[in-house]
């Protein structure tokens, strides 16, 4: 519910696609749903195009449009700028924004290499003492069964950590004539299924674990290696839109599977694919501890499944938990009991943190620093597949 005395806080932000319009719908909705300590203001968007990105000003409710993200930054009314825009300029917009005074929110995978996201942590640090806050952008954290999941395993629920298994899978790349969208080169993307995918699954276990990675052993492969180059725009993943008679190479990885190890000795697998025939956005994730499991899967977003390994064998199992009581986690602003929620939601939720972090004055979570670490698992995974499987420690 807005706060009409509440402080406005102006917000800007550079891309419009499918993440643009899903972090509009966050800043649209956050303030009608949570009192909080600012009101945010959708006070510009931009994009190159200025019919298009005008035309998703006028969609999305932003106030204004521009064509120049540094013209956005320059903006006196945005005092936070949210970066969606692909990999290849997530580091010099944040760090042009940081330095420029704003707080951040930026789409995750951070970026495209470990170098750019050093130089991303290196300038929120910075920011941090002039009182800006910086939060990347991994919106599955906030899922309310994911949060409570976390309360749980930090409460002992699962007991010792033993195993995680993770699997991320698509399938909008399938048809050998989707065209090469910007999703599959290397220059724009950073990687393929790996960082649009992995870095995800990668950030999610490690935050439901409360531990990190400290070495992995990995294979990637691209199954589809030349592609039509598009002929127009291309609407979403796997929406319509048609390659021409040109063609090009594909310079990321079509999927990537690969193991891992705690620093507690827990161990973990993960699989992030876009060539899984019938699995539209499929992510699934279970822990096994010595007194239980817990498992999530984003199809049923709203539920978890938990086993207590304590209980008697004759009538142990696994059960459901549905997760919309007004005591889960972010459950105070919606509805009652038992009306779901959806995927839109995790991005209203993540609205809401990054005004309560720059409010309080304190470190948002996942912080720039938490994108640097899951930035290089990523690498530690492409090296080791580079090397056949070789095991390969993750740098701290």
């Amino acid at each position: 519910m807005e706060n009409p005395e509440a402080k406005t806080l102006g917000v800007g932000m550079v891309g419009y696609a499918f993440m643009g319009a899903a972090h509009s719908q966050g800043w649209r909705t956050v303030g009608r749903v949570f009192d909080l300590p600012a009101r945010p203001a959708m006070s510009a968007v931009c994009g190159r195009d200025a019919d298009a990105v005008r035309a998703a000003a006028d969609r999305h409710g932003w106030a204004a449009a521009e064509t120049d993200w540094r013209a956005l930054i320059a903006r006196d009314d945005v005092q936070v700028v949210d970066v969606c825009t692909p990999g290849d300029s997530h580091a010099e917009i944040a760090i042009a924004a940081l330095e420029a005074g704003k707080h951040v929110l930026c789409e995750k995978p951070l970026a495209n290499s470990v170098a750019e996201a050093e130089a991303m942590v290196e300038a929120a640090r910075r920011a941090r003492e002039r009182g800006q806050v910086a939060m990347v952008g991994f919106n599955y954290r906030r899922a309310p069964a994911i949060a409570y999941a976390r309360r749980m395993v930090a409460g002992g629920r699962i007991g010792v950590l033993r195993h995680v298994r993770v699997t991320y899978l698509q399938d909008w790349i399938v048809d050998p004539e989707f065209p090469l969208v910007w999703r599959l080169r290397r220059e724009y993307a950073g990687s393929g299924a790996l960082g649009d995918l992995g870095s995800h699954i990668v950030d999610l276990a490690q935050h439901l674990a409360g531990e990190r990675l400290v070495g992995v052993s990995a294979l990637t492969e691209t199954f589809i290696r030349e592609r039509p180059l598009p002929a127009g725009a291309v609407a979403g993943l796997g929406g319509a839109g048609a390659g021409g008679a040109a063609r090009g190479p594909v310079t990321v990885d079509d999927a990537a599977l690969f193991t891992g190890r705690f620093g507690s000795g827990a161990v973990a697998s993960f699989e992030a694919s876009r060539f899984a025939a019938g699995r539209k956005n499929s992510l699934r994730i279970e822990l096994n501890g010595d007194r239980g499991s817990l498992a999530f899967d984003l199809e049923r977003l709203n539920e978890l499944s938990f086993h207590d390994h304590t209980e008697p064998a004759v009538d142990s199992g696994f059960r459901r938990i549905l997760v919309t009581e007004p005591e889960h986690p972010y459950l105070e602003g919606w509805w009652p009991p038992g009306h779901a929620l959806g995927y839109e939601h995790t991005f209203v939720h993540q609205a809401r943190d990054m005004v309560f972090a720059i409010a309080d004055g304190t470190g948002p979570e996942p912080s720039f620093e938490d994108g640097l670490q899951v930035q290089r698992v990523l690498a530690a995974v492409e090296e080791s597949a580079e090397k056949n499987c070789v095991y390969t420690p993750v740098p701290v």
